[in-house]
Protein backbone atom coordinates (compact mmCIF):
# COMPACT_ATOMS: atom_id res chain seq x y z
CA UNK A 1 0.00 0.00 0.00
CA UNK A 2 1.19 3.54 -0.58
CA UNK A 3 1.62 6.20 1.89
CA UNK A 4 -1.37 7.46 4.04
CA UNK A 5 -2.83 10.72 4.96
CA UNK A 6 -5.53 11.43 6.82
CA UNK A 7 -8.30 14.31 7.94
CA UNK A 8 -10.24 13.86 10.67
CA UNK A 9 -13.10 16.05 11.13
CA UNK A 10 -15.53 14.19 13.07
CA UNK A 11 -15.78 10.96 15.07
CA UNK A 12 -15.97 8.27 11.66
CA UNK A 13 -13.22 10.27 10.52
CA UNK A 14 -11.14 9.16 13.60
CA UNK A 15 -12.38 5.91 13.87
CA UNK A 16 -11.01 5.33 9.97
CA UNK A 17 -7.61 6.63 11.39
CA UNK A 18 -8.16 4.67 14.61
CA UNK A 19 -8.26 1.26 12.62
CA UNK A 20 -4.98 2.66 10.72
CA UNK A 21 -3.34 2.78 14.25
CA UNK A 22 -4.54 -0.06 15.89
CA UNK A 23 -1.30 -1.40 17.51
CA UNK A 24 1.00 1.56 16.83
CA UNK A 25 4.03 2.06 18.86
CA UNK A 26 5.11 5.35 20.31
CA UNK A 27 8.04 6.69 22.49
CA UNK A 28 6.80 8.64 25.47
CA UNK A 29 9.93 11.07 24.30
CA UNK A 30 7.93 11.23 21.06
CA UNK A 31 4.87 12.93 22.78
CA UNK A 32 5.16 16.19 22.17
CA UNK A 33 2.00 18.79 23.62
CA UNK A 34 2.64 21.81 22.31
CA UNK A 35 0.28 24.25 24.87
CA UNK A 36 0.91 27.33 23.45
CA UNK A 37 -0.13 26.28 19.61
CA UNK A 38 -2.90 24.46 21.25
CA UNK A 39 -1.47 21.22 19.31
CA UNK A 40 -0.81 17.58 20.27
CA UNK A 41 1.85 15.45 17.82
CA UNK A 42 3.12 12.19 18.21
CA UNK A 43 5.96 10.26 16.03
CA UNK A 44 4.51 6.82 15.98
CA UNK A 45 5.26 2.88 14.48
CA UNK A 46 2.47 2.36 12.73
CA UNK A 47 1.61 -1.58 12.09
CA UNK A 48 0.57 -1.80 8.49
CA UNK A 49 -2.54 -3.98 8.95
CA UNK A 50 -3.22 -4.29 5.38
CA UNK A 51 -0.20 -5.40 4.18
CA UNK A 52 -0.65 -8.51 7.23
CA UNK A 53 -3.96 -9.27 5.96
CA UNK A 54 -3.15 -9.15 2.26
CA UNK A 55 -3.06 -12.76 -0.34
CA UNK A 56 1.02 -12.56 0.66
CA UNK A 57 0.85 -11.37 3.62
CA UNK A 58 3.90 -9.12 4.68
CA UNK A 59 4.59 -7.73 8.69
CA UNK A 60 5.96 -4.20 8.32
CA UNK A 61 5.60 -1.36 10.07
CA UNK A 62 5.74 2.22 8.98
CA UNK A 63 7.18 6.28 10.59
CA UNK A 64 4.16 8.47 10.91
CA UNK A 65 2.68 11.15 12.86
CA UNK A 66 -0.50 12.11 14.00
CA UNK A 67 -1.50 15.70 14.91
CA UNK A 68 -4.16 17.31 16.75
CA UNK A 69 -5.27 20.57 16.85
CA UNK A 70 -6.96 22.88 19.08
CA UNK A 71 -6.34 21.07 21.64
CA UNK A 72 -7.12 23.18 25.27
CA UNK A 73 -5.92 20.58 27.74
CA UNK A 74 -3.98 16.84 27.84
CA UNK A 75 -4.14 15.02 30.60
CA UNK A 76 -2.22 11.62 31.11
CA UNK A 77 -3.31 8.47 33.20
CA UNK A 78 -0.66 5.84 33.80
CA UNK A 79 2.23 7.45 31.74
CA UNK A 80 4.96 9.18 33.32
CA UNK A 81 6.61 11.96 31.09
CA UNK A 82 10.14 11.23 32.76
CA UNK A 83 9.98 7.83 31.48
CA UNK A 84 10.72 9.26 27.95
CA UNK A 85 12.19 5.68 26.53
CA UNK A 86 8.93 3.83 27.74
CA UNK A 87 7.03 2.49 24.79
CA UNK A 88 3.25 2.82 24.74
CA UNK A 89 1.21 0.17 22.28
CA UNK A 90 -1.74 2.69 20.59
CA UNK A 91 -5.36 0.50 20.91
CA UNK A 92 -7.44 2.72 19.62
CA UNK A 93 -8.21 6.35 19.76
CA UNK A 94 -11.67 7.59 20.27
CA UNK A 95 -13.58 10.96 20.38
CA UNK A 96 -16.62 11.76 22.30
CA UNK A 97 -18.40 15.06 21.79
CA UNK A 98 -19.10 17.39 24.43
CA UNK A 99 -20.56 20.77 23.51
CA UNK A 100 -20.59 20.53 20.14
CA UNK A 101 -18.08 21.08 18.52
CA UNK A 102 -16.02 20.65 21.52
CA UNK A 103 -15.26 17.06 22.46
CA UNK A 104 -12.85 14.94 24.15
CA UNK A 105 -10.50 12.44 22.21
CA UNK A 106 -8.73 9.93 24.64
CA UNK A 107 -5.92 7.76 22.95
CA UNK A 108 -6.00 4.51 24.69
CA UNK A 109 -2.87 2.15 25.29
CA UNK A 110 -2.44 -1.16 26.55
CA UNK A 111 -1.76 -1.23 30.19
CA UNK A 112 -3.96 1.19 31.17
CA UNK A 113 -2.44 4.01 29.86
CA UNK A 114 -4.43 6.99 28.34
CA UNK A 115 -4.14 10.70 27.10
CA UNK A 116 -6.90 12.60 27.16
CA UNK A 117 -7.51 15.69 24.84
CA UNK A 118 -10.16 18.38 25.48
CA UNK A 119 -10.90 20.02 22.06
CA UNK A 120 -12.46 22.97 20.73
CA UNK A 121 -13.07 20.85 17.51
CA UNK A 122 -12.18 17.74 16.08
CA UNK A 123 -9.05 18.28 14.01
CA UNK A 124 -6.81 15.51 13.39
CA UNK A 125 -4.09 14.72 10.62
CA UNK A 126 -2.47 11.18 10.38
CA UNK A 127 0.27 10.60 7.79
CA UNK A 128 2.56 8.42 6.92
CA UNK A 129 6.31 9.60 6.88
CA UNK A 130 8.56 7.69 5.33
CA UNK A 131 8.66 3.87 3.64
CA UNK A 132 8.10 0.82 5.67
CA UNK A 133 10.35 -1.44 6.82
CA UNK A 134 9.70 -5.62 7.48
CA UNK A 135 9.10 -6.83 10.65
CA UNK A 136 9.33 -10.24 11.97
CA UNK A 137 5.78 -10.60 13.56
CA UNK A 138 2.98 -9.21 13.77
CA UNK A 139 0.83 -7.99 17.20
CA UNK A 140 -0.91 -10.65 18.54
CA UNK A 141 -4.65 -9.92 20.60
CA UNK A 142 -5.49 -12.75 22.87
CA UNK A 143 -8.92 -14.19 23.75
CA UNK A 144 -10.04 -10.73 26.33
CA UNK A 145 -11.68 -14.54 28.64
CA UNK A 146 -8.37 -15.45 29.36
CA UNK A 147 -6.17 -12.19 29.63
CA UNK A 148 -6.95 -8.63 30.36
CA UNK A 149 -4.85 -6.57 27.32
CA UNK A 150 -3.39 -7.19 24.06
CA UNK A 151 0.40 -7.98 24.08
CA UNK A 152 2.74 -7.85 21.13
CA UNK A 153 4.45 -10.92 19.54
CA UNK A 154 8.26 -10.61 20.01
CA UNK A 155 9.25 -8.19 17.45
CA UNK A 156 11.74 -5.35 17.54
CA UNK A 157 10.78 -1.81 17.51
Amino acid sequence: MDQIKFIALDGEDLEVVSAHLQDAVVKVSDVLWRPQEKRLVLALNRFDWEAAQAHRPEYRRRRAALRFERVMSCKCRNVNPAGRDAVLNLLAVEYTPTDAPAGVVTLIFSGDAALRLEVECLEAELADLGPAWTTTARPIHLDLESASAPTLAAERH
